[in-house]
């Protein structure tokens, strides 16, 4: 039987994995409807946050969750919030492929943040792995200068550091609960995005796209947050990262989007840098008995 903290690791590796494949699909719900940026934001967080007060409310933990949050929950809601303004607007202006693979440099900035705020020296290969990553987004991020798409990376990028500093969060306060911060970063931003856009300006159709991927981002946001109390900063990082092959395959197949060379390459880089940092260490071998 295992251990209680074996079990505990494995069931945060299955909520991060859950979680990733989840997130994948976010590109294409973004670029699957005409409507801007800002309106995707609007009904996207308000759907978000009302299937995530509903389902809190139907299991009879919705007060609890209020009078935990905190100044810790409202940090985390803060950081969810500015993740969440730069991700949409990230996927209109560069391809799904390039800002997938830019959230996995997640690793480094995960693990750049629990050392200094945690003192949580990473091994030695997820240190190497997360390395590789920052190699492979600055490859995309060149791509992203001469194909114009600069922008839209940059705005991946700082998602990307926000998602970093939520794990971290989650690492350091382990009792903070997940769903009511989730909620509360999709509601800072009703008050923006109408004021940005007119927000009932949803082209015919579009609607139902927009409240699936509220329930899809709900969901996706409080698996995360679950596996990343049980697992180290980096760790979450890059396991969260698996979603890089899938976010361009459903954009290859679904929106027939092809990544550019480079953007192939470093992605190539980050993914094999998460599947090595994930093989498990190998055993020392066992000292020959003296004869």
């Amino acid at each position: 039987m295992a251990a209680p903290d074996q079990n505990r690791h494995l069931m945060g590796i299955a909520l991060v994995a859950v979680s990733a494949a989840v997130f994948s699909s976010a590109g294409i719900f973004t670029r699957s409807v005409t409507a801007a940026a800002w309106v995707v934001i609007f009904w996207r967080g308000l759907a978000a946050a009302g299937f995530t007060l509903g389902w809190l409310a139907l299991r009879g933990q919705l007060a609890e969750e209020l009078r935990s949050f905190d100044r810790r929950s409202l940090l985390i809601a803060v950081m969810g919030a500015a993740g969440s303004a730069a991700f949409i607007p990230a996927f209109k202006l560069s391809s799904v492929a390039n800002v997938a693979l830019i959230y996995a440099a997640a690793p480094f900035a995960a693990a750049g943040l629990a050392w200094l705020v945690l003192r949580e020296m990473p091994r030695r290969r997820v240190l190497l792995a997360s390395a590789a990553s920052l190699g492979g987004v600055a490859l995309i991020l060149q791509g992203g200068l001469a194909g114009g798409s600069l922008r839209g990376d940059l705005l991946a990028l700082f998602m990307t550091l926000m998602m970093a500093g939520i794990m971290t969060a989650y690492r350091k306060w382990p009792d903070v609960k997940a769903a009511m911060p989730n909620a509360v970063s999709s509601l800072m931003l009703l008050p923006a995005a109408a004021a940005c856009t007119p927000v009932m300006a949803v082209p015919e159709g579009e609607m139902p796209v927009l409240v699936l991927f509220g329930l899809v981002f709900a969901v996706a946001s409080v698996t995360l947050c679950e596996g990343a109390r049980r697992l180290p900063a980096a760790e979450t990082a890059l396991l969260s990262a698996l979603e890089t092959p899938l976010a361009p395959l459903l954009a290859f197949l679904i929106l027939a989007e092809r990544p550019s060379l480079q953007t192939a390459a470093g992605g190539a880089v980050i993914f094999a840098a998460v599947l090595w940092s994930q093989r498990p260490a190998r055993k020392a071998a066992a000292p020959t008995a003296c004869p």
